[in-house]
């Protein structure tokens, strides 16, 4: 638990600093926007990696270090699935220019509390509990944070092409199918089918 509450920390704690315009603008000064973010990615990748790997060997212990704090019914596991659909499509929303990231706003972390809360129904262990609620409180969090600091949408165009959003979904489909089929079994150890 130690090791993905530490991934958790340092991944979430380098995230804060972009809604602290204070801090990150004193980083700016000092390190140049390039160093800040070749800085940022490398500390986020690496919380990432940690968190990944703690979550994993958590998963060896379920019943023991990694309690199970209640059995999902049988049905949250179609909604889980169901939920997955739109916010894979919003993840990919979140780096297409289209009319759907501009009516989203942040489609990434619409995307982020979907994908939290999904897991969260189907998976009732002490660890996940701690991984997919740090994934949704942080969302909110910083979905407040940019409505505080007034920073608007990502780039996105309401008068795009059709072809963009088309694409965004068709995208998001075939990652959905990916994830389904192969991706989740490979990626996280679990199989869907």
């Amino acid at each position: 638990m130690v090791t993905l509450i530490a991934g958790l920390v340092v991944f979430f704690g380098v995230h804060l600093i972009s809604t602290n315009q204070e801090l990150r603008g004193g980083l700016v000064a000092r390190f140049g926007e390039q160093g800040f973010k070749i800085g940022f990615a490398l500390v986020s990748l690496i919380g990432f990696v940690v968190m990944v790997y703690g979550y994993h060997k958590m998963q060896m212990y379920v019943g023991s270090k990694n309690p199970v704090l209640w059995y999902p019914p049988d049905w949250t596991r179609p909604v889980a699935s169901l939920l997955m659909l739109p916010a894979l499509i919003f993840l990919v929303a979140a780096y297409v220019p289209s009319r759907m990231r501009f009516y989203l706003r942040h489609p990434m972390l619409l995307s982020v509390k979907i994908w939290a809360l999904a897991h969260l129904m189907v998976n009732g262990t002490v660890a996940a509990l701690v991984l997919f609620s740090s994934f949704l409180a942080f969302a909110v969090y910083d979905r407040i944070s940019l409505k505080k600091r007034g920073v608007g949408a990502p780039d996105g165009d309401a008068q795009a092409s059709f072809l963009n959003d088309v694409m965004v979904v068709v995208i998001g489909i075939g990652l959905y199918a990916f994830m389904v089929v192969w991706g989740h079994e490979y990626l996280i150890g679990k199989r869907l089918l």
